[in-house]
């Protein structure tokens, strides 16, 4: 399903294919050849999203453009199913593996992989042809890479980067952390009220190759 979100409808590449069952919203843009799975959600709240030639995107993938932070996705990539991709720049030739989560700011070098459950936190940049194993946390610039019982390590690292703050404008020391973020994400997801579904038979223009180099 298409869907046009403040004022902004998916272009597609007529030789794109997306599943009945997808979501495709707002300022999309989908290259020559791309592939979207049953259940994948890709939606530009407050940031496009663009992605490249030959890439596909499995079964209940999620990719969120948001403000401050557009998604690009070169070409030849593969996201896994479950993944999860927020404001983040997916260089060519990237496997995310199932499950995967890429946050925002962050960039994924070409060739990488990020395997089963690895996350990469924001604003961290994987050099090119860089693994993530099952289950481990990428965090920071140059990247520590670590498994979850380093925690203390990934913490000192992660705290530095200042997730509420960069991802939602608030200090993580107000005292009414919480009830502050869910109201004021909450608003801006409610954008999505005056959503409007595009014509499936007649849903989008053609765009040029995108250049993901």
């Amino acid at each position: 399903m298409l869907y046009d979100h403040q004022g902004h409808a998916p272009r597609i590449h007529p030789s794109a294919v997306v599943a009945p069952s997808a979501v495709i919203s707002g300022d999309v843009e989908l290259g020559e050849d791309v592939q979207v799975l049953h259940g994948a959600v890709i939606t530009a709240d407050g940031g496009r999203v663009r992605i490249g030639a030959d890439t596909i995107v499995m079964e209940n993938a999620v990719i969120r453009g948001v403000a401050g932070n557009e998604v690009t996705i070169g070409d030849h990539c593969l996201i896994g199913p479950h993944a999860y991709i927020s404001g983040a720049t997916i260089e060519p030739e990237v496997f995310l593996a199932t499950g995967s989560r890429v946050f925002n700011g962050a960039v994924v070098g070409r060739g990488s992989e990020v395997r089963i459950n690895a996350i990469v936190h924001l604003k961290t940049r994987l050099p090119e042809q860089t693994t993530v194993p099952i289950g481990w946390i990428a965090v920071g610039t140059p990247p520590l890479i670590a498994p979850p019982e380093q925690h203390d390590a990934i913490w000192e690292r992660q705290r530095e980067l200042d997730f509420p703050e960069y991802v939602f404008g608030l200090d993580r020391d107000t005292p009414d952390l919480m009830v502050q973020l869910t109201e004021r994400y909450g608003a801006r997801l409610a954008r999505h009220a005056r959503d409007r579904l595009v014509d499936s038979a007649h849903p989008v223009q053609s765009i040029e190759p995108i250049d993901s180099d």
